[in-house]
């Protein structure tokens, strides 16, 4: 694992890499960039779940969060992952890839990733608090919805375009999302970014 901000996309329960390099500055992606990627597939249909992270994690789960159709949780430890998915049944989380990364790290992700996928997401935790918490998370998605009235192609548009490009500028980046896309109108906005 380096300390550079990286993307894997989970679909179908096989992971996908979108990208290692913008290849339009030939640098790692700042994780910005990596987020309103993550924000594209989410939306898109391309992806069902994202995992990023930066030094801290931090960054990158506010950047993600900063997007309608994502909710990013920052997740630390096992724990972190079973009661995000479970309570808040996000779509992406941040991982911190500096800070704590010392003996055990290479335990501590297992354990994320068996902890992030068991059980059905939004089961509720604990188990006696089910109803609430799913009432807490419709409260959630109606808040969003109202917060988030501009589509994320609006959005898009007014974000600094080099940024938006480099976002998209991956190797392999065509060759996955237009084989996965669901949404045709963000798939041609895409194409307009490409050109």
């Amino acid at each position: 694992m380096t300390k550079s901000a990286f993307l894997i996309i989970v679909k179908i329960y096989v992971q996908k890499k979108y990208f290692l390099h913008n290849k339009l500055r030939k640098t790692r992606f700042l994780y910005n960039e990596n987020c309103i990627l993550a924000a594209i597939l989410l939306n898109s249909g391309a992806a069902d779940f994202v995992v990023t992270g930066c030094g801290t994690g931090e960054g990158a789960m506010l950047a993600l969060n900063s997007f309608p159709g994502v909710i990013c949780g920052h997740v630390v430890d096992p724990s972190d992952a079973y009661m995000f998915m479970q309570i808040n049944d996000g779509n992406a989380i941040a991982l911190p890839f500096a800070k704590g990364f010392g003996w055990g790290a290479e335990l501590n992700l297992t354990y994320i990733f068996e902890k992030l996928f068991e059980g059905e997401p939004g089961g509720g935790y604990p188990k006696e608090r089910v109803v609430p918490e799913q009432r807490n998370k419709k409260i959630l998605d109606e808040v969003r919805k109202v917060a988030f009235k501009d589509s994320l192609i609006d959005i898009l548009k007014n974000l600094d375009q080099d940024l938006v490009k480099g976002a998209v500028a991956g190797e392999k980046f065509q060759e996955l999302f237009f084989a996965n896309c669901k949404c045709d109108k963000l798939a041609e906005y895409v194409k307009t970014l490409l050109a």
